[in-house]
């Protein structure tokens, strides 16, 4: 017998727009990454304070207030761009993609310059990050090319792609922003891999990506400058990852309490790329691996669900989606372990930041609407109601 309908949001004989994306849509991934959100306002709460007074700002919530906005934001954000048909979704990232980079061209000139770099474009008291949404849509595209190219009809798919990849680099090195240069580099070439180019190809890439570290050593001070504090600790200054190491050690098993946190009163950037330390301070480590295991959920069961997709291009595109969210989690939580060198990167939907929480929904979108079952989009069709059990 099927569950009578009240126990579902909509009923299977429901055959509306909503009900159907309702019902195709992955509600674990949905659910796992609305989770996401709620945890990243509750330790705004946690971190703002310190954060506002550090700032010399009067209200402590500051920072909180404008992250729970953010954070609806970022929820209307996933749900829309989740309904999305695959071609919906390749001419939204061909929109976002063009208007990113056009912003990324003109920051030179009106951008807004922080800590060494010019990034951000002031609108109002908003700054905006246009890399942030350029990512996401830099891996649809080059999964389009990818596809497009292996059709035979005489699109240089593979040149198109790299093009784009090269013009993104471009554009992030005169920022310069070298830790996005490398994150949207090594999602490409998990997007070149999983859509089945060459192997020689392939086999090139790890030479690339020791070209870029090595150029951005030789080429960029504050690069070099990071990477001699992670091999000679000694040499220079690394306040920032010591503190966050007292934090996490501090924290114990089940933390100090909520608030409780002392080390975040002397970390600068805490409510942004340390806001795991202060997670780990005053919740523990049973919860900071909690976050770290929901993080791994997401991307694997995301990964399994694109390598069951039937169509070449939602199988590369929902792949390097997942693996772009999955790379930025892993690189922020080793900053905080001081695993890697410093690199400035958010943790997706936890730390403060709305260019972050909207390039994060926005990618999170893509994937749940490249996922959603279809007639015909996976090679084996999963049983009707178990590709998405209900939350």
């Amino acid at each position: 017998m099927t569950a009578p309908s009240q126990y579902h949001a909509f009923s299977r004989d429901d055959r509306s727009a909503l009900a159907n994306w309702w019902w195709t849509t992955d509600r674990w991934l949905l659910g796992a990454t609305g989770l996401l959100i709620v945890l990243g306002v509750l330790l705004s709460f946690t971190s703002s304070p310190a954060a506002a007074g550090r700032m010399n700002i009067s209200d402590p919530f500051h920072f909180a207030v404008r992250q729970s906005v953010f954070a609806a934001l970022g929820a209307v954000i996933v749900l829309a761009v989740s309904t999305l048909s695959p071609r919906g979704v390749k001419r939204a990232c061909a929109i976002i993609y063009l208007v990113a980079v056009l912003i990324m061209i003109a920051l030179p000139f009106l951008g807004h310059a922080a800590k060494g770099a010019t990034r951000w474009l002031q609108l109002g008291g908003f700054s905006l990050q246009p890399s942030e949404l350029m990512k996401p849509s830099l891996i649809v595209l080059a999964a389009w090319m990818f596809a497009e190219g292996q059709k035979g009809q005489g699109v240089p798919g593979v040149t198109i792609a790299c093009g784009l990849l090269f013009l993104s680099c471009i554009l992030l090195l005169i920022q310069p922003d070298f830790g996005q240069t490398m994150l949207i580099t090594s999602a490409f070439a998990i997007v070149f891999w999983i859509a089945g180019m060459p192997t020689i190809w392939i086999l090139l890439l790890p030479l690339l990506a020791a070209i870029l570290l090595g150029g951005g050593y030789l080429m960029f001070s504050h690069v070099a400058s990071r990477f001699d504090r992670f091999l000679n600790p000694g040499s220079a200054d690394t306040h920032q990852v010591d503190r966050a190491m007292e934090a996490i050690a501090n924290g114990g098993l089940f933390g100090i309490g909520p608030g409780e946190g002392v080390m975040k009163r002397h970390v600068p950037d805490l409510h942004t790329d340390f806001i795991y330390s202060v997670a780990a301070e005053e919740y523990g480590l049973i919860f900071s691996l909690g976050l770290i295991g929901l993080f791994a959920y997401i991307v694997l069961r995301g990964l399994s669900k694109a390598m069951k997709l039937s169509d070449s291009f939602g199988q590369a595109a929902a792949a390097g989606l997942f693996v772009l969210l999955g790379e930025q989690a892993v690189i922020n939580v080793a900053v905080n372990l001081n695993l890697i060198p410093t690199k400035g990167m958010t943790l997706p939907f936890l730390s403060y930041g709305g260019s972050s929480m909207f390039g994060m929904a926005l990618t999170l979108g893509l994937a749940l609407a490249l996922t959603r079952r279809r007639p015909g989009a996976y090679a084996q069709s999963e049983p009707h109601g178990q590709g998405s059990p209900a939350l």
